[in-house]
């Protein structure tokens, strides 16, 4: 008997509770070739790409979330979502199969949803990173870049504000983000500041790894600012 690559998974509402299935890519289906520079997984099979299917949207009031969401919400917050999110809701249904458009899509709502509930920094992060990283695979350089910005941005209020820790993300690893975006995105002296802030702390990092990746794009950006 063949196995079918998807299978369909049931899931709870977080803010609503009703139940609405999605789909997901079985694990054995799924080989990472490499990873870029801003951890971007290459999967072998472009037509199972299991990050079109990390973000479950609810098709009954549009709230829409990862597994790192928190089940917690706010005084007030599911009145705001019920007022920006659900009343404007048309019923659509993202549990099928889905397009590379459908999948940024589901990105997209699922940062409106986790910026109203006010989820961690590091999880806005991690939406808008892998937003921006559809776009590369769509070859919308403009969009790539914008999104790659926020995610910066976010990384850098998460390890402001600690809230990382406790996480899979490690310190050493939320900077180097910092520091490979801002290089992505043309800003070389936020990029330096944090590669050297990386490799300054190699001794208490458990991911050498990272430190290696930080010390290679270090020496690339001084051979290139020493360029004539």
């Amino acid at each position: 008997m063949e196995i079918n690559p998807t299978y369909e998974k049931k899931i709870e509402c977080l803010h609503c509770k009703e139940k609405f299935t999605t789909t997901k890519i079985r694990s054995r289906f799924v080989r990472v070739i490499k990873h870029e520079s801003d951890f971007k997984p290459i999967y072998n099979n472009l037509d199972l790409h299991p990050l079109y299917y990390n973000v479950a949207v609810c098709p009954h009031c549009g709230f829409s979330f990862t597994e790192d969401f928190t089940p917690y919400f706010g005084p007030g917050v599911k009145e705001e979502i019920s007022q920006t999110i659900t009343s404007l809701w048309s019923g659509r249904s993202f549990g099928s199969k889905r397009t590379i458009d459908e999948a940024i899509e589901s990105y997209k709502l699922a940062y409106l949803s986790a910026s109203i509930k006010k989820e961690k920094s590091l999880t806005m992060a991690g939406i808008t990173l892998r937003i921006a990283w559809l776009y590369k695979d769509k070859g919308d350089e403009a969009s790539e870049i914008r999104f790659k910005a926020i995610a910066r941005d976010l990384y850098t209020e998460s390890y402001s504000n600690g809230d990382y820790t406790g996480t899979q993300m490690s310190e050493t690893r939320v900077v180097y983000l910092i520091a490979e975006l801002s290089w992505q995105i043309g800003d070389p002296e936020e990029a330096i500041r944090n590669f050297s802030r990386v490799i300054e702390n190699q001794r208490t990092s458990t991911e050498p790894h990272v430190i290696q990746l930080a010390k290679d794009r270090w020496q690339e950006i001084r051979e290139l600012k020493a360029q004539p």
